[in-house]
Parts: C-alpha cells; sequence; structure tokens
C-alpha cells in the first residue's frame, strides 16, 4: 500500500504531461522513476501507449532501461514508441545511473593497527565491567526438519549476576511460571560463554587467529569495520556437547564487526568446521550482539542478545537469548517476575551498507 500511494502523484503527473510531447530523458526519468517506486509491468506500459515523443528512442536506450528492471510489457511499449519516432532527430546516448563508488577498505598498516587495539579491549573486556545483574531471557525454537518451521518449545527467564568478574545464573521462570528447576535439571540446549570467553578465545595469541578484511557495515546506526577470521581446530577452545555425554572441541570461523568511532566489538559470529562425521552434531552457529548500555550513570558495551543454533541428525535447536534491564548490583537486587516482550529485528539486522563519514 504505501508503494501505491508514493506512486499515485507520480503517475497523474505523468499522465497530464503524456498529452504533451516529451523528450527522450524525460522518458527515461519515468521509466527510472516508476522502477524505484514499483509500479506494474502493466500499469507503465499503459502509459506509454499515449505517450508522443519528440526525439527518436534507439534500441540501446531500451536495452539499457531493460537492464534497469523495465518489464516485458514495458519494453513491448518502448519498442512500439522506437517504431513510432524512426524520422525523428536522435536523442542524446543514454547515461547509465551512476553507481555508488565502493569505499575502499583502511590500508593494511590501519587495519593492522585497529586489530591490535580490538586485541587489547577484548583480553581485557571483562576487567572493565563493572558488577551488575540483569534478566536473561531465553526461547527455545525447535524444527525436526531441519529449520524450515521453527516451533517454540519454552522460554526461560534467568536472574543473571555478574560480580568480581564471575558469571552466575539463576532460574527464576520457566514460561512465566516460578521453578526451582537449575539449567542442568531442565536439560535441552544451552550456551555459556557470551560475556567474554568467547570474544577474549578469539584474540589470544595462543589461538592465533587469522584475520582477514571483509566490508563495511552498519549495525544499529553505527558504522562497522568488518574482519572475517578463522581458528584452527588445533588452536579452539571452543566446546560442543551432546547430552553430557560426548564433547568434542571444534575449529571455527566467523566475523567481527568492529565499531569505526571507538573500536569497540559490536558483534561476533562463530560458525564451527570440521566437526568428526560420527558427532552427533553435525553444525553449530553463534552470533552474539552488543550494545551500549546505561549503569549508575556509566556506559558500558554489553551483550545485547545471542542466537545459538545446531543441527544433529536432521533435528534443529536455536537459541535466542537476550540480555534486559541491566542494573547495578547490590545483595538486595531482585529480578523482576515477567518475561519482557522479544527485541524488535531491527536492533539486530544489519542495515544497507553505507559508507563512512
Amino acid at each position: 500500500m504505501r508503494f501505491r500511494l508514493l506512486a499515485l502523484p507520480l503517475l497523474f503527473a505523468f499522465a497530464a504531461a503524456a498529452q504533451q510531447a516529451l523528450s527522450v530523458d524525460q522518458l527515461v526519468s519515468f521509466i527510472r522513476s516508476s522502477i524505484s517506486l514499483k509500479q506494474t509491468d502493466k500499469q507503465v506500459a499503459g502509459f506509454l501507449a499515449h505517450v508522443k515523443l519528440t526525439q527518436r528512442l534507439d534500441d540501446r536506450t531500451i536495452e539499457q532501461l531493460q537492464g534497469e528492471g523495465a518489464g516485458p510489457k514495458t519494453v513491448e511499449a518502448l519498442r512500439a514508441l522506437s517504431e513510432q519516432t524512426k524520422s525523428l532527430p536522435a536523442a542524446k546516448p543514454l547515461t547509465p545511473e551512476a553507481k555508488p563508488t565502493p569505499i575502499p577498505p583502511p590500508s593494511s598498516e590501519e587495519q593492522a593497527r585497529i586489530l591490535d587495539e580490538v586485541r587489547e579491549y577484548a583480553l581485557n573486556y571483562t576487567k572493565g565491567l563493572p558488577d551488575y545483574i540483569c534478566t536473561e531471557v531465553t526461547r527455545r525454537y525447535a524444527d525436526p526438519r531441519g529449520g524450515q518451521s521453527w516451533q517454540l518449545i519454552d522460554t526461560l527467564t534467568a536472574r543473571l549476576s555478574y560480580y568480581e568478574q564471575k558469571e552466575d545464573y539463576k532460574l527464576i521462570l520457566v514460561n512465566n511460571q516460578m521453578t526451582q528447576q537449575s539449567y542442568n535439571q531442565l536439560g535441552g540446549a544451552s550456551s555459556t560463554g557470551e560475556f567474554g570467553s568467547m570474544l577474549r578465545d578469539i584474540f589470544l595469541p595462543s589461538t592465533r587467529t587469522r584475520f582477514e578484511w571483509d566490508h563495511w557495515g552498519t549495525l544499529r546506526n553505527r558504522r562497522a569495520l568488518v574482519f572475517k577470521y578463522r581458528v584452527s581446530q588445533l588452536n579452539s577452545q571452543w566446546h560442543i556437547d551432546y547430552e553430557r555425554r560426548l564433547d568434542i572441541i571444534a575449529g571455527y570461523h566467523g566475523f567481527i564487526y568492529v565499531d569505526r568511532e571507538t573500536n569497540q566489538v559490536l558483534r561476533v559470529s562463530l560458525e564451527a568446521e570440521d566437526i568428526p562425521p560420527s558427532f552427533p552434531v553435525q553444525a553449530a552457529r553463534t552470533v552474539l550482539d552488543y550494545d551500549s548500555v546505561d549503569i549508575s550513570g556509566h556506559n558500558f558495551m554489553l551483550p545485547l542478545k545471542a542466537e545459538v543454533l545446531m543441527h544433529s541428525g536432521g533435528f534443529s535447536t536455536r537459541n535466542d537469548k537476550e540480555f534486559r534491564l541491566y542494573r547495578k548490583f547490590s545483595t538486595e537486587s531482585e529480578i523482576k517476575f515477567d518475561t519482557p516482550p522479544p527485541l524488535s529485528e531491527d536492533q539486530t539486522k544489519e542495515e544497507e551498507k553505507k559508507p563512512p563519514k
């Protein structure tokens, strides 16, 4: 509906202009606008049937417009106009729409400097965090068809406290009902390490991570330098556990999103590789987003959401973990006994790639 409302003024304006003779430039402008506004091919072709041109429309211009997205009915109407204007003076050749100039990556020296700063940030990340409490909400999904149709299994609400650089989880609610169970008693897919170990392990010198530039990105209105990386199984510390009876250490690869202004990490992703064929879990992936959080008047970069996916024997699981209601730790702090609604997808969606200012 929005496109239709935006397109109507243009169509009415063109209908009025079509009663007069148009230049090829004016025709091209209209076709490009109709493509941008997603007007229907039939609708555009209908207007072209009433157009009169003052210049010859050549095949090259028609082919250029077809390449930019003009539909088959529109192209047919343009070819009819071409036949009608063969005796008219030629128009200037159509200039293709200018495409944005790709923004070059930082120089190799600049990339090395940035990665050195990010490494220092990652290795000291937990040391700079305050003692705090937050609400961790985990929505667990499963799909016996391998990730094509997710079904919500349960919603877990926990009190997560971070005190003297140690994490402590206390399960409070299961499906909004009070519980005395622990995560171990509950069973099912789970994960740990979101607060610092995941980031630290990637940047430990002993991990020998290989980094490579990938692209400019935008997350939560922040411009980001995006590096891809790889950790070999030999140097990895990522454990994948199956039913607490089988355990492997997997190599992995992924992406690091670095804030262009602060060199803080906005996102880190991990995807397992070289999992032994005999191991029940065939695939595992984690994406963790960080965002700025105010705690007692000071801003800290803390986990916002983690998505954990695993695939085993045609059966897939997905855990969406959200970290909400951060506040300063105290012995009197209590969690609110309700479950916040899910975060908007816009908060973790990578925006269209934009050049840095």
